[in-house]
């Protein structure tokens, strides 16, 4: 008998990431549908093909394993495939905020030194302006109207058409960066966090617990951008189970539009940031529509109790999830389940079972239940660390532990409230005022719709608290009113001290309320 080595299997068969996903669907179920957008279905094959053909195209163009491709797109199938391609070669996607101006777009793409930018045809504008500011950029792809191509210009379905004969992609580990999502900056520079496959997996298997998919019945409907890790990370789930995902297409939010395609693709898995469900909830037509809502989940931003009793009344039907978490977290850290929504109103439910978790004080030292700390973290979602920041890195990885800046409180049970950004805690006369209570209370106000709290200087109490709001149309109101409904309700010295009124608050491009610009438009503005 005569001994033989054993063959070996190649590691790129056993990878765990999403191109090796959508490479088993290809197989398994070749012509079920991957995406869905406008009407148009793209299979599993579809999907793995064009990803195939995007990686050669852009091999044969000199993209290698660890080089920076920018994607400055909108949502339709194509940017996942592009994704997809990008990361089969081992390179690195970079997603950009459409919303950003281009100086904003101009320093991530410098930050980020990289050569190759894909861009959707409606935005290609934007590039130009952008390349009045850096020549970092050598080629750009474009995404559908091929109208919108200029000089030195390629079309995104001429590479894809290529043949891909010959092409073998590399190995591609699943520590290795599949994206760089930069934060949105409201103090600073945007930072870019490196995020790799085994981060990308950790959110999935927290997407597929939260949403209890056992099956593959459900149909996953995205409304949250892709160039969002909302976007990318809520779906990252889907491509391990292999269901559908309907992308929606961006632009002006219309709850009608949105309701008639939840009707129309059958869909049970839905999320939205609450200012859309705020619209959402108030359409009349919902109770002659056929939906098949199964989950109705929410993010990004704190839902007042009064949104949260409007979601339960009209989907009784269907499950509650909030989702909460940041960027670096790939992005969610705590789930509240529909069971425990209006039990727990206001809170972001408990940290999930796949992460460690702390609420410390300032010296590191955890505070009891009841008491409000830092939630710090660390596990598998958290990325690798800030993109060419070592020293913005260690910062936020002081103690051993990533520190989130939320400053929360937890239960005995283990729930989670989120009381401030810690930068946004007001400290008036020695007392600590948490601005997300404060505005939790005034979002119930029948005549604010929209409603922010911010520091102003004040000589004798070092700071005092200011609410800018707005307010429904036709609608007035004054700080001794406010006052009045606030009495039993606030404490006096979490009350605002003085009013603004403005037509809309300021938002950064992730939709956040902008404080910096609040406070720094502070004296232009005129109090109430």
């Amino acid at each position: 008998m005569t001994d033989s080595a054993p063959t070996a299997i190649p590691a790129a068969a056993r990878r765990n990431h999403w191109m090796n996903q959508v490479a088993t669907h290809a197989v398994m179920k070749p012509d079920a549908a991957a995406f869905r957008f406008l009407g148009a279905t793209t299979t599993w094959t579809q999907t793995r093909d064009g990803m195939d053909a995007f990686a050669a195209a852009l091999a044969r163009r000199g993209v290698a394993a660890g080089d920076r491709v920018l994607l400055l797109t909108l949502n339709r199938p194509e940017v996942v495939i592009s994704v997809f391609g990008i990361n089969r070669i081992g390179a690195i996607a970079v997603p950009i905020n459409v919303r950003l101006t281009p100086p904003e777009i101009a320093y991530i793409v410098d930050d980020a030194d990289a050569e190759v930018l894909i861009v959707e045809a409606p935005l290609a504008p934007l590039v130009a302006a952008v390349a009045q500011l850096t020549d970092r950029v050598k080629r750009v792809i474009v995404i559908g109207d091929t109208a919108a191509l200029t000089d030195g210009h390629e079309a995104w379905t001429d590479l894809i058409a290529e043949d891909p004969a010959g092409f073998e992609a590399p190995d591609v580990p699943e520590d290795t960066t599949a994206l760089i999502m930069y934060t949105s900056g409201t103090t600073g520079r945007p930072k870019g966090a490196m995020l790799d496959h085994i981060n990308l997996y950790a959110q999935s298997i927290t997407c597929i617990r939260a949403n209890n998919v056992v099956d593959e019945s459900d149909i996953s409907f995205m409304t949250a951008p892709l160039f969002h890790i909302a976007g990318l990370g809520s779906i990252a789930a889907d491509f391990i189970i292999g269901i559908p995902t309907v992308i929606h297409p961006l632009g002006a939010f219309n709850a009608t539009e949105l309701l008639d395609a939840w009707e129309r693709e059958k869909a049970t898995i839905v999320f939205n940031v609450p200012q859309q469900w705020q619209v959402i909830c108030a359409d009349p037509s919902i109770p002659e529509r056929d939906l098949h809502l199964r989950i109705i989940s929410w993010g990004a931003a704190p839902a007042s109790d009064t949104l949260l009793h409007a979601m339960a009344d009209t989907f009784p039907h269907a499950t509650n999830v909030a989702v909460f978490g940041q960027t670096e977290l790939s992005p969610i850290t705590c789930v509240l389940r529909g069971e425990d929504s209006l039990r727990k109103l206001g809170s972001v439910g408990k940290p999930i079972p796949t992460i460690q978790y702390r609420v410390v004080d300032d010296e590191m030292k955890d505070v009891a239940p009841g008491e409000v700390g830092e939630i710090v973290y660390r596990g598998p979602t958290l990325m690798k660390g800030y993109w060419r920041k070592p020293a913005e890195t260690a910062e936020a990885f002081e103690g051993g532990w990533f520190h989130s800046g939320d400053l929360v409180r937890q239960d005995e049970e283990g729930f989670v409230w989120v009381v401030d950004r810690k930068k946004d805690m007001i400290i008036s006369g020695g007392e600590n005022i948490y601005c997300a209570e404060v505005e939790n209370v005034l979002f119930a106000h029948p005549k604010i719709i929209e409603a922010a709290i911010y520091g102003r200087a004040d000589e004798r109490w070092g700071e005092v608290p200011v609410a800018a709001v707005a307010l429904a149309p036709g609608e007035e109101l004054t700080i001794e009113e406010l006052h009045g409904w606030l009495s039993d309700k606030l404490a006096r010295f979490k009350q605002p001290k003085a009013l603004v009124v403005v037509p809309a608050l300021p938002r950064n491009a992730a939709g956040k309320v902008n404080k910096v610009a609040l406070r720094a438009a502070d004296r232009e503005l005129t109090p109430a």
